[in-house]
């Protein structure tokens, strides 16, 4: 398995904008020859590789580009120039309590889950009393989930997907800010344990966070993106550093 490896992929989106109001507005518009949309070029000839153990880290401002990146590899968006060779299964996770339905029970969203996930019902049931388990829901299992805290609808949705994805076994991991899982302080600890397992699986992981502390922790290099570029690639604290300059933090 060679792992991940992405070469110059870029991505334009075309951002739709509102006509000025009233008639006078739309003569303008006309005579200027304005359109009604604007191209974002949001990712720049993006280019990197990611072996199998590997962990990169993806750092940078709001709006740079890092999620639509890992939505690219994932193949949920398309790009529009480069390619990506990623491998064996790929996981996407971003956030956990996508695809949840809230006028569902607990028990009913599992299986939805797990259907969403692929999964089988056979297989569902081989890790749904796991599921309950590692929740610490087992009391409100047949409750509907709009009845839930946000705290008890994010053990859900994490306990679920971390248990399904140990079934699937990907072999390209994306984590687009989530290892600051909901729920409290103790679930938050349990939560992290479960997916440093997946960062040492020996998978290739990308990671996305704006919180640097897991960067340090977890990555053997990172990635700057800036404007949709990237400005500084190598070991995580040399580009951190990069990257708090650049936004005016000093160390």
């Amino acid at each position: 398995m060679e792992g991940l490896n992405v070469q110059n992929i870029s991505k334009t989106f075309h951002i739709r904008v509102r006509p000025p109001e009233g008639a006078l507005g739309h003569f303008v518009s006309l005579i200027a020859g304005k359109g009604d949309t604007r191209e974002l070029r949001v990712l720049d000839d993006i280019s990197f590789d990611c072996r199998p153990g590997g962990v990169l880290g993806v750092i940078g401002r709001n709006g740079c580009g890092k999620s639509t990146l890992l939505r690219i590899i994932a193949g949920i968006y398309k790009e529009d120039s480069g390619i990506v060779c990623a491998p064996g299964r790929v996981m996407y996770l971003s956030g956990f309590n996508i695809g949840l339905q809230s006028r569902l029970t607990m028990r009913e969203n599992i299986y939805l889950v797990g259907s969403m996930m692929g999964l089988k019902k056979r297989d569902v049931k081989r890790y749904f009393n796991d599921i309950i388990a590692f929740s610490g829901l087992k009391d409100f299992l047949d409750t509907n989930v709009y009845q839930f805290s946000s705290g008890m609808v994010a053990r859900l949705g994490f306990s679920s997907v971390i248990s399904f994805m140990s079934h699937k076994k990907p072999e390209v991991v994306l984590l687009d800010e989530v290892l600051g899982a909901g729920g409290d302080a103790e679930f938050k600890e349990e939560a992290l344990e479960k997916m440093e397992d997946f960062i040492n699986s020996g998978a290739a992981v990308v990671m996305v966070s704006h919180d640097m502390k897991p960067i340090r922790k977890y990555c053997s290099r990172a990635i700057f993106l800036e404007n949709g570029k990237i400005v500084a690639e190598g070991k995580p604290e040399s580009v951190i550093k990069r990257y708090e300059s650049t936004i005016g933090i000093s160390s």
